[in-house]
């Protein structure tokens, strides 16, 4: 059976992110990286945030001042007293002080009332449609970031345009039917210090630089150059995130939660300019996930909404030091909101409706869209939508990474007017 390119890249340790920008140079020390401007720092980069379990909408962004929530709502009802205001009908959890203050600083905008048309109840099948983007389609092979990168995958390249950084097993967003997109748990996987008999020196990449790059009998094989080209590749990859691990952050502290870390090892990787144009992690952990609060809600959301505010606050300071937070949009997202009603545990169930957080430095900010009517439901309790998900994930394509969307949702859905010119 012939190899293929994704045969060659396992191989030859590109799963481990190994396959990314070339150097500029061959020869890679460490005072040359660290001297080194790096490939221009001028594409955005888009980091998906998953919610697994489905995130309760009306506790995140609360309408206190709503009688029917109230009413809905014994054990769980945030009161004016609680919320951080927003306005005169609604007001973050109080746990989301960090998220409030980007909010108050233009740094993120909220999407309020995201859904689709006739809403699914399950998780891993509201889950799987936001995934591919195709609501109700079963036969979807690939999710709608693999697909992003199939459209702009060239085989010349060695750019990995994506990757998951997370702790749970490989998400279905990312599959693709040609490109690569690697799947990491944390960025000591990104090193050659992950390949068998490695220890990542840079007398170890130099040595293989050397090695690939030694003159050979067959100039015209295309195997021998592709490897060539990769190991070159992959120990400027290399090199690149072993000099930003080494040189840290003197600046910024990040929370000690696994969630803050993922998006720590996000912003290095940004730093390391690697090529990388969509990031993709979690808060929630495997499904049905953390968020799926069906009993004693009220402190479990509680602690999960402030590693979420405090986590993305974090990221966004350590990006602003290096003026880099203009480059990166972060978007949230869970498969549904909750039921409007409270159940008898004191918790709640699959919903429909939910918000969506995007926070960054070229954002309008504010809130998009009005709050949905909690007097008219949908999906049996839930939470009526009125923006399909579809035009947050057009935004993200067509306005911010400049990529069409069409080919990729699979029909035209408009994008949100949320980015500044």
């Amino acid at each position: 059976m012939p190899l293929t390119r994704r045969d060659l890249l396992k191989t030859f340790g590109a799963a481990t992110v190994a396959s990314l920008r070339p150097a500029a140079a061959p020869v890679l020390t460490r005072a040359a990286l660290a001297a080194d401007p790096k490939p221009a720092g001028d594409q955005n980069v888009l980091v998906v945030v998953q919610l697994a379990g489905g995130n309760d909408g009306l506790n995140t962004v609360v309408p206190y001042a709503d009688d029917v929530y109230a009413k809905n709502r014994r054990t769980l009802r945030l009161t004016e007293k609680q919320v951080l205001k927003i306005d005169s009908l609604l007001g973050f959890h109080p746990e989301m002080k960090a998220a409030k203050r980007l909010y108050d600083e233009g740094l993120l905008s909220v999407v309020q009332g995201v859904g689709y048309p006739n809403p699914h109840g399950g998780h891993a099948e509201s889950m799987r449609f936001w995934h591919t983007a195709r609501p109700n389609e079963t036969n979807v092979q690939t999710g709608w970031v693999g697909r992003a990168v199939d459209e702009t995958y060239r085989p010349e390249q060695n750019d990995v345009p994506a990757l998951f950084l997370g702790h749970v097993r490989r998400p279905f967003v990312i599959n693709a039917e040609k490109a690569f997109v690697p799947a990491i748990r944390s960025l000591d996987q990104a090193t050659l210090r992950t390949m068998p008999g490695a220890d990542g020196s840079t007398a170890q990449r130099q040595g293989l630089v050397q090695a690939a790059k030694a003159p050979r009998a067959d100039q015209s094989n295309p195997l021998l150059g592709f490897v060539e080209q990769t190991t070159t590749a992959a120990c400027a990859a290399s090199g690149r995130i072993e000099h930003v691990l080494e040189a840290g952050r003197s600046g910024q502290e990040y929370p000690r939660s696994e969630f803050a870390q993922l998006l720590k090892g996000v912003a290095q990787l940004i730093r390391a300019e690697l090529g990388i144009r969509i990031f993709v992690t979690e808060l929630g952990g495997e499904e049905p996930g953390g968020w799926d609060t069906h009993a004693g809600q009220f402190a479990n959301h509680a602690a999960l909404l402030k590693q979420l505010s405090e986590g993305i606050a974090a990221f966004a300071a350590d990006l602003r030091q290096d003026r880099l937070l203009d480059r990166v949009l972060l978007v949230t997202f869970s498969e549904f909101g909750r039921t409007v009603l409270e159940n008898g545990r004191r918790g709640t169930d699959h919903g429909s409706a939910a918000p969506v957080f995007l926070v960054g430095g070229k954002l309008k900010g504010g809130l998009i869209g009005p709050h949905p009517s909690l007097a008219v439901r949908e999906g049996g309790d839930g939470v009526k939508h009125h923006t399909d998900f579809r035009r947050v994930y057009a935004t993200l394509l067509d306005r911010w990474l400049g990529w069409p969307s069409k080919p990729i949702l699979g029909g035209n859905f408009a994008p949100l007017d949320v980015l500044k010119a």
